[in-house]
Formats: structure tokens, C-alpha cells, sequence
């Protein structure tokens, strides 16, 4: 009951200090340029406190899951909507590593692949029971990321993904060094945004190939068919589970970050790797740390530089900006084309470099580059020029900030 209690005071002043916090933040903020930007940045670190880190998931302190956290991952946040087990957290179109995060939110790229192989049948999973199969997880998890792109689409990319927030951060660090950013030619940007999908179908088609035998009954890579107590220890099972994984930047940021304020046990960096870019790791591997290396360095020069390739803000784009969804979608970026005097100051600020947004006539400009950032629409000098569009009524709009007040 006291931890019930504690849990609920917790949300509640939280809560509170959060609607304290937007409101201070659109108060103080003097430029008119700023407004949108300073929101964003707060409700981004608001959301990976109160989501990712899971400090507003209880019961706390308790260590039935050290090392991987005071919090137990099988606590659902929606079991009571959803009506079954389903212990990996929701399926939000956001990085949110597994260990880490599943107690509240999951990475839909990962269950994608995890509910493939190696959980496509029921049993034991890491370290829970599924009473449901692959086959109907799966439909769990691409029915609530269809729903959720198609209310907000990629707006999931631009204010609540904390891999966002990171990049947003080195972005923050080059500009008070005084650095200039990089632009790719608008050719290479179109070919990275291209590459989202393929590497989201390779580890797709992975995924079914390493679960040939549960799938098809034959087992087309030796070693890959689950056993043991945790049902994860057959042959090379334990280490190539969930292979896009095994390189994304987001798994090592997630154990960093969690360590650094007590949240995860640093014992378990212990488990990192089997020698230098092994493939055969644990939670993080050689490959993982690499990557996040290079990502962190090509987005210092580059802004939001994995959100041009990322394979989640692909399958988010490919689910609100494409037909059908594009039709039913609720979030829209729409254009004034009379009152667009093509000044060129939205593709110039875009974090990503859509251009789309100036070269296209009027009406919905929302492309799959774009992550509703609203940075385009905050910059633009000319009133009603741009529109933030929700269920067709009007959220935000420009102005002539060029005006004395």
C-alpha cells in the first residue's frame, strides 16, 4: 500500500511539474523563434525521464531484477486495454532499448524481430512467460505502431525519441563551439532516407531465416533452434538474437545513461564483448559501441544524422506518409502556396534536409523525411504560410516574426 502510494505521489508531482515547466518555458522564452524549439527540447527530456528512464513505473526499489534495474519489466503498462500478457511494454515508434526501457515502452524493431525468433512460439521468454505466440504478438505490435503513426506519424521522431534528444544535444554542443553543420547533396540525402527501408527488410528476412524451424520446421542455420531453462541457450541462439540490434547506437547509449544515474548495475558492462568487433557479445558488443561512435561524430557534423537512416523512423514514415495511411493520417504539415514567397528559410533550418516542403505546391507537404520537428513553421517569416494540422483543425501556424512586437 505505501508503495502504491509513493508510486502515485511520485506521477502526480511529476505531472504537475511537468504543466509548470511547458507553461515557464513559453513564458520566458523572449524570441519568437525559439518557442517551439525550447518546448520541444523540454518535452524531450521530460519523456525520457519519465518514460525511458521508467522512473514513474513502480513498485519501487525492487531488486528481483537486479542487474538490470529496481523496476521489474514485466510490470505492463497496457495489459488492462490489451487483455493478455504482454510483458515487453508498448510498442511506441521510438528507440527504447528492451532491457532497459520494456518496463514502460519497447522498440517495435525489436519485438518485430524478437517475436519472430526467437519467440515465435509461447514459453519462456528473458526472463518472463508469454502466453501468447509470435504470430499474435506480432499483430499486437504492428497494430499499435499502424495506430499510433497514423495519429501523430513521425512526430514520435521529432519530440519523444531520447536517441532524438541525444543527437539534438551534440547538435546544441558544435553550435556553442561556434562549428558550422554539413549538408549532404540532396541526391545522398534521398539515397540515406532509401536505405531505411532496406535495412529494416534485411533484418526482417534475418529474423525469418534464423526461426526457419519454429516457422517452417527446418532449421536452415545449425544452432538455431531454442532450448534450455530460458529457452534462448541453444548454439549460437544466445548471440545473435534480434541481429539489428547487434548494431544499433542506441543499446550501448541506453546502458551508459541508465548506469550513470543508478538505475542499471555496471556490472553488466562486464558483459560487453568477446574481442575487438566480435560479433559474439552480450547485451552490447564491440559493433555496438563502434557504431555509436561514428554516429555521435557524424552527428556533430551532420544534424540528426541517424534519423535519416533509422529503420523505426522508416517503418513510422512508411505507415503515416504513404497510401493509404497517408489519407487517413491526423498529423499534417500543410503549405500556403499564396502565401509562400519561396524565401527558402524552411529547407534551410530543416534538421533532416527535406526540401520538399519548398519545392512542393500547396496543400499537405508531409513527406517521410520530415519528423514534425515544426522547426520549418516556427522560421517562417510569412503568416499562415505553414500549418501544424490535426484532425484538419489548426495547431500552429507562422507568423511574421520579422515584425516589431
Amino acid at each position: 500500500m505505501l508503495t502504491e502510494n509513493y508510486s502515485t505521489i511520485v506521477i502526480v508531482a511529476f505531472a504537475a511539474a511537468t504543466v509548470v515547466g511547458i507553461f515557464l518555458v513559453l513564458k520566458l522564452t523572449k524570441s519568437k523563434t525559439n518557442n517551439i524549439s525550447n518546448l520541444r527540447l523540454f518535452v524531450q527530456i521530460v519523456a525520457v525521464v519519465a518514460i525511458f528512464m521508467g522512473v514513474l513505473v513502480g513498485p519501487f526499489n525492487d531488486s528481483r531484477w537486479l542487474p538490470l534495474s529496481t523496476v521489474p519489466r514485466d510490470r505492463l503498462v497496457g495489459e488492462p486495454l490489451l487483455g493478455n500478457q504482454f510483458p515487453d511494454g508498448l510498442s511506441v515508434p521510438v528507440l527504447a532499448c528492451y532491457y532497459p526501457h520494456g518496463r514502460t515502452v519497447t522498440c517495435p524493431i525489436w519485438q518485430l524481430q524478437a517475436y519472430i525468433f526467437p519467440f515465435w512460439e509461447t514459453g519462456i521468454g528473458y526472463d518472463v512467460f508469454y502466453t501468447t505466440s509470435g504470430p499474435e504478438k506480432l499483430v499486437i505490435v504492428v497494430s499499435l505502431v499502424v495506430a499510433m503513426s497514423v495519429v501523430l506519424g513521425r512526430f514520435f521522431c521529432g519530440w519523444l525519441c531520447p536517441f532524438g534528444l541525444y543527437m539534438d544535444l551534440l547538435t546544441k554542443i558544435r553550435y556553442r563551439f561556434g562549428k558550422k553543420h554539413l549538408d549532404f547533396s540532396e541526391q545522398t540525402n534521398k539515397k540515406l532516407g532509401q536505405l531505411r527501408y532496406i535495412i529494416i527488410a534485411v533484418f526482417l528476412v534475418f529474423s525469418v531465416v534464423l526461426s526457419s524451424h519454429a516457422i517452417f520446421g527446418t532449421e536452415l542455420i545449425p544452432g538455431t533452434i531454442p532450448g534450455g531453462p530460458q529457452g534462448t541457450e541453444a548454439g549460437i541462439v544466445g548471440y545473435i538474437n534480434e541481429p539489428f540490434c547487434l548494431i544499433c547506437p542506441m543499446r550501448p547509449l541506453s546502458l551508459l545513461a541508465e548506469s550513470a544515474v543508478g538505475l542499471m548495475s555496471l556490472d553488466y558492462m562486464s558483459q560487453i564483448t568477446y574481442g575487438p568487433f566480435a560479433i559474439a557479445g552480450h547485451y552490447i558488443t564491440s559493433i555496438n559501441i563502434s557504431v555509436l561512435i561514428l554516429v555521435t561524430a557524424l552527428s556533430i557534423i551532420y544534424r540528426r544524422f541517424w534519423c535519416r537512416i533509422c529503420p523505426l523512423g522508416g517503418l513510422t514514415a512508411l505507415l503515416s506518409t504513404f497510401t493509404p495511411f497517408k489519407q487517413i493520417a491526423l498529423t499534417r504539415l500543410h503549405k500556403d502556396e499564396l502565401n509562400c514567397t519561396k524565401c527558402g528559410i524552411c529547407k534551410r533550418v530543416c534538421p533532416t534536409q527535406v526540401t520538399e516542403i519548398y519545392t512542393m505546391k500547396g496543400g499537405d507537404v508531409t513527406v517521410s523525411g520530415c519528423m514534425l520537428c515544426f522547426r520549418c513553421v516556427e522560421m517562417c517569416p510569412e503568416t499562415d504560410a505553414l500549418r501544424v494540422k490535426f484532425a484538419g483543425k489548426t495547431v500552429f501556424k507562422s507568423r511574421n516574426w520579422l515584425e516589431s512586437k
